[in-house]
């Protein structure tokens, strides 16, 4: 039976037909994430949503907690009305979780356009920028960087130049997130179907940008602080928000810590530019093991001396790698014992089948 919602106002691709409903179920997508509960949208109306723990089957059957993007069945039958599974996920963009042991955080799911905003004032970061786009990379997500604030900056246009140089073949745009002619190419990515997340510091202009799009003040914005052009921030929680344009934006609140989870590939993040340079250096060095240190004849130091290679931006890469196989191995070191944990238990339980409980 035809559904009397109408999910592809919330992001459901027009050219992918939609699941079968189990019975008495209902397709919904997760538009707020609460500690206690969820904000789910059938298409029609907004509704809340509760699940057992917090925690709802995924496509695997394994329980995970909900994201913001999610799609996932509820049964409505029940006060509040209750998430019973998930659908499988695409192209999720996350991050290494805050503190010392390691764990990742899922910002948003089924995203197709990531847009990292930066103001251009103190919030011009370029090392930053590097590190945002190191955790879209791989992804499938679309990268798109909006240069917030270029009414109040003079030297917009170079620092375009700059970004664009870096990471070639990402839009770039610079503008001013109040003015809706010029937000109107963030509006075009994100036609029915579509979705995407903006990313970006606190008072970058991330609201304001959402609010253009909206075409109203749904989301609230706030003064920088002079010292550092840092917001106060205004956003406090993820949501998913309908635009005029069909199309979905998450908006997100601002990012203090961005550890990188050890599943990005850097050398998308970082364009084929800077590590296909690099690999080219390293071809042209005396020694085949050289480490790039002290060794006699290193292409790249050579480079990096006379200015053909960003000694900083190399720099950058360099820590980020390092980073990456720091928690490429911690996630390794987890995965095995969880491995080992349940070989052990799958041999006492075939011990307790054999012998029995004691």
């Amino acid at each position: 039976m035809p559904t009397p919602h109408a999910p592809g106002s919330i992001g459901w691709p027009p050219d992918q037909p939609l699941p079968q409903a189990p019975p008495g179920q209902r397709l919904v997508r997760v538009t707020v994430q609460h500690r206690n509960g969820f904000i789910v949208h059938d298409g029609a109306e907004k509704l809340r949503a509760q699940a057992p723990r917090g925690l709802v089957p995924d496509g695997t059957g394994a329980p995970v907690r909900p994201a913001v993007g999610d799609w996932a069945w509820i049964d409505p039958s029940t006060e509040p009305p209750t998430l019973t599974a998930l659908l499988p996920r695409s192209r999720v963009l996350k991050r290494g979780a805050a503190g010392e042991r390691y764990a990742q955080q899922i910002l948003a799911t089924n995203v197709d356009l990531a847009v990292v905003v930066m103001g251009l004032d103190g919030d011009f970061n370029p090392r930053r920028l590097e590190r945002y786009l190191a955790l879209i990379a791989g992804t499938g997500i679309e990268p798109m960087v909006v240069l917030s604030k270029a009414d109040t900056c003079p030297d917009a246009t170079e620092r375009v130049a700059l970004i664009e140089a870096a990471h070639p073949g990402i839009t770039v745009l610079a503008i001013n997130c109040k003015d809706a002619a010029q937000v109107a190419p963030v509006a075009a990515r994100l036609g029915p179907g579509r979705t995407g997340v903006l990313l970006g510091s606190s008072g970058a202009g991330k609201s304001t940008l959402s609010n253009t799009l909206m075409g109203t003040v749904r989301q609230k914005t706030g003064e920088v602080r002079e010292r550092d052009s840092r917001g106060r921030h205004t956003t406090t929680s993820r949501s998913l928000l309908q635009l005029p344009s069909g199309g979905c934006l998450i908006d997100s609140p601002g990012m203090r810590e961005l550890k990188l989870t050890g599943e990005e590939l850097l050398d998308d993040a970082f364009a084929a530019e800077l590590s296909t340079e690099v690999e080219r250096l390293a071809q042209q060095c005396r020694f085949r093991d050289c480490r790039h240190q002290a060794e006699p004849g290193c292409a790249i130091r050579a480079a990096l001396a006379d200015g053909t290679l960003d000694a900083q931006r190399y720099a950058h890469y360099l820590k980020l790698e390092q980073e990456r196989a720091q928690a490429a191995s911690q996630r390794e070191q987890l995965q095995r014992r969880a491995a080992e944990r349940a070989a052990n238990r799958g041999f006492n339980q075939r011990l307790v089948d054999k012998r029995g409980r004691h």
